[in-house]
C-alpha cells in the first residue's frame, strides 16, 4: 500500500527508507545524531561558531553519529543558523559520510522552488547524504517573519503548509501533472537533467522529513507516510502524545513502510557534574532573555552565576533545565537511555547548547565514549 502526498496518483519513486533509517552504533539504544543551532557565545563571533560546527561535524562523523542537522532561525544574535543550505554546503566540504540536513527549513518563509533548487544543489555536492527537514513555524518573531515573507498575513503560511509541501515535492520529483501552471518549470539540479539529451541524473533525492512540536505535523507526517522529527528539547510535555498520534496516523508510503520518528534532545556532558550545571544554567539564562524579548549572545557561566534571577525567572530556569539531560558522561548516558525507552523514539538527535564551542565539542566526545561508539 502506498500513499499519494499530492492527491493525484503520482508517487515518489525512491527506495523505501533510503537514507532515513539510521544505524545503531556501539552500546547506544538507537542511532545518535546532532542538531546544531550554531550558537554564538558572548565574546565570540559567528566565524568562531561556524568553525566549531565544522569541528563538531568532523568529530561526530568519526565517532559514528548518524546525521548532522542545522536549524533555521532568524534575528537571534546567539544563533548563527539563518541560512541552513549555506552552512550545509560548508559542512559537506569538510565531511565525507555523515548525513547532512535541515532541522529544519521553515517552509512558509520560502518559495518551494527555491528550496528544491537549494537542496538539489546540496544533493549534487554530497550525493546520497542530504536530508530535507521541514517546519511550518517561522523560526523567529512575527515582525521578522513578516519581513522574510513580504506579507503581514502570517497565518497564511502555516495554514497553507500542506499545499506548499505538495508543491515542493512536485518540484523535487519534477512531476507536475499536464496542464499545471508549473508544468514547464524545473528545479535544477534535479530530475529534468536525466531526461535531457545525454542526461545522467543521480538516483538519490533528499528524503523529506516533517518537524513539529505539536500534533499538526505529527498527523500530517503519519498520513503522508513520511519520517517525523519532534522537538522534545523545547516541547517535552507534547512528545509522547505527538509520537502516539504519528504512529496511529501512519500509512505506508513510497518513502516508508513503517513509522520512523526521531526526537530532538537537549543534552550536555562534561567531565564534572558541577560544571554541567554551570553550563546549562547559562544556556537557560539565554532562553530567559529570548522568551522575554531580549535575545542576545549566549552568556558565560560566570555571567549567569552573577545574574539576579527573579522568582519567575528561577521557575522558568528550573522547568527548562528539567528537560536538559546534563552531568557526567555516565549520567547523560543514563538519561538518554531512559528517554529512548520511555518514548520509543527510533533515533535521538542531540543538541548541546553551551557558551563555549570547546564545551560543546567535548560533550559529543564524552557521549560517544560513554556509548563506546567507533573511532576512538
Amino acid at each position: 500500500m502506498t500513499v499519494d502526498p499530492t492527491g493525484d496518483g503520482n508517487l515518489d519513486d525512491g527506495i523505501r527508507g533510503e537514507g532515513i533509517r539510521g544505524e545503531r552504533r556501539g552500546a547506544a539504544p538507537v542511532p545518535l545524531s546532532v542538531l546544531d543551532l550554531v550558537t554564538v557565545g558572548a565574546g565570540r563571533t559567528a566565524t568562531d561558531a561556524l568553525r566549531t560546527s565544522v569541528e563538531i561535524a568532523k568529530l561526530t562523523e568519526a565517532r559514528g553519529y548518524h546525521r548532522y542537522w542545522v536549524a533555521e532561525h532568524h534575528s537571534m544574535p546567539g544563533v548563527a543558523s539563518s541560512s541552513p543550505a549555506v552552512i550545509l554546503a560548508h559542512l559537506a566540504a569538510h565531511t565525507e559520510r555523515i548525513r547532512l540536513g535541515s532541522g529544519g527549513v521553515m517552509l512558509p518563509n520560502h518559495a518551494p522552488l527555491v528550496i528544491a533548487e537549494q537542496f538539489g544543489t546540496l544533493e549534487a555536492m554530497a550525493p546520497g547524504r542530504v536530508d530535507l527537514g521541514l517546519g511550518r513555524a517561522p523560526g523567529t518573531d512575527g515582525a521578522t517573519a513578516a519581513a522574510l515573507r513580504r506579507t503581514e498575513r502570517l497565518n497564511e503560511g502555516a495554514d497553507d503548509f500542506p499545499q506548499q509541501l505538495a508543491e515542493l515535492t512536485r518540484f523535487l520529483d519534477d512531476d507536475f501533472p499536464d496542464g499545471h501552471p508549473y508544468g514547464r518549470i524545473h528545479a535544477v539540479p534535479g530530475p529534468i537533467q536525466a531526461t535531457s539529451p545525454g542526461g545522467v541524473q543521480s538516483p538519490h533525492r533528499p528524503p523529506l522529513w516533517l518537524l513539529g512540536s505539536s500534533g499538526f505535523s505529527a498527523r500530517l507526517a503519519g498520513v503522508l507516510g513520511l519520517p517525523f522529527a519532534f522537538a522534545h528539547h523545547f516541547s517535552a510535555q507534547n512528545t509522547i502524545p505527538a509520537l502516539d498520534l504519528y504512529r496511529e496516523s501512519f500509512k505506508p508510503s513510497a518513502a516508508l513502510d513503517a513509522p520512523y520518528a526521531l526526537i530532538g534532545v537537549s543534552a550536555l556532558a562534561t567531565d564534572d557534574e558541577n560544571e554541567a550545571r554551570r553550563q546549562v544554567r547559562a544556556a537557560a539564562l539565554n532562553m530567559v532573555r529570548l522568551r522575554t524579548g531580549r535575545p542576545g549572545l549566549v552568556p558565560t557561566p560566570e555571567e549567569a552565576e552573577a545574574y539576579a534571577f527573579s522568582e519567575m525567572e528561577r521557575e522558568f530556569v528550573d522547568n527548562w533545565n528539567s528537560n536538559v539531560i546534563h552531568g557526567t558522561a555516565d549520567q547523560v548516558r543514563t538519561g538518554l537511555d531512559d528517554l529512548a525507552k520511555r518514548t520509543g523514539a527510533d533515533e535521538l538527535m542531540i543538541t548541546g547548547n553551551a557558551h563555549s564551542g570547546e564545551v560543546r565539542l567535548r560533550s559529543y566526545e564524552l557521549i560517544a565514549e560513554a556509548y563506546h561508539l567507533p573511532g576512538a
